[in-house]
């Protein structure tokens, strides 16, 4: 299987498949900095079958110190919140949002950073589904329990690779800062008490990976972008944002390619938490 089939799936491709009755679970993870609770939008339309998940409350766990405002859930909160979204050992899962697949990439990434091996993200989310004239319904759906047994019970060192912070002061990877430039800069900063960005860090907004229809550029777009920013092909590549979860979306545009990319989970949020910290502001 080509690497973008081992990471997207396209709508219609999905729809055919539910049609067909194939057991596929379907996560709707809609999240946004300024809407964080997407459970009523998912009530008002969802795809068929689909069941919520909380980034903020399934995918993160804000028990823990220290390691930025979104830290990795731990491997037996994440099986037991997996399991009551009905995935089951051996179905596929397809993750999908409504805004520039950052909910559905977060979904990708630590699910699949747990070990499991047939999680995909819908290519152009709701917008695409919706476009391609595919039905929604309303209303919660409660799904019978599944079974999944996750792999790697510490994400910071589960089957996809991560960066410390430490790690990224030593220059352990071409780091990609995946948020606005406004937010890079340090021209404002809505979430964080400093503004700015790591030092060496090239700005690759999250945004700039996707086309105007929410899907993600072809391989040679992406190769372009990545050219642009001097990331070469050898380059051990590393990428951050606010606080781990915009940053997936550039892991997920690398593993289109073929490439791993590391995440610093902790991102921005983290580093600039720590005065010992250096920040930058201005371009690059």
């Amino acid at each position: 299987m080509a690497a973008r089939d081992q990471v997207l799936i396209g709508v219609d491709e999905l729809a055919q498949r539910l049609e067909a009755g194939e057991p596929i679970t379907v996560l709707d993870v809609r999240w946004r900095l300024d809407e964080p609770d997407g459970r009523p939008a998912y009530v008002a339309g969802h795809l068929p079958g689909a069941v919520y998940v909380s980034l903020e409350d399934e995918l993160s766990d804000h028990a823990v110190t220290g390691r930025g405002r979104h830290p990795l859930p731990s491997g037996s909160d994440l099986q037991a919140a997996a399991r009551r979204w009905g995935v089951c050992t051996g179905r596929p899962v397809v993750a999908y949002d409504d805004w520039n697949r950052v909910g559905s990439g977060r979904a990708w990434w630590v699910l699949t950073a747990a070990g499991l091996t047939d999680v995909r993200i819908l290519d152009g989310g709701l917008a695409a589904w919706r476009a391609a004239g595919h039905t929604v319904e309303t209303g919660p759906v409660d799904p019978q329990p599944g079974d999944v047994t996750v792999d790697h019970l510490d994400l910071y060192a589960g089957a996809l690779p991560t960066l410390s912070a430490d790690q990224v002061a030593e220059g352990a990877a071409t780091l990609l800062d995946a948020r606005p430039p406004e937010r890079y800069r340090g021209d404002n900063e809505p979430a964080d008490a400093v503004a700015g960005h790591i030092p060496s860090a090239k700005n690759l907004p999250c945004t700039a990976l996707l086309a105007d229809d929410g899907t993600f550029l072809d391989d040679d777009a992406l190769t372009r972008l990545l050219a642009e920013r001097e990331v070469g092909a050898a380059d051990t590549v590393g990428a951050y944002c606010g606080s781990g979860i915009s940053a997936t979306v550039p892991v997920a545009a690398l593993a289109l390619l073929g490439r791993r990319a590391a995440l610093f989970p902790g991102s921005w949020s983290e580093w600039s938490a720590d005065p010992d910290r250096v920040v930058v502001r201005g371009g690059e």
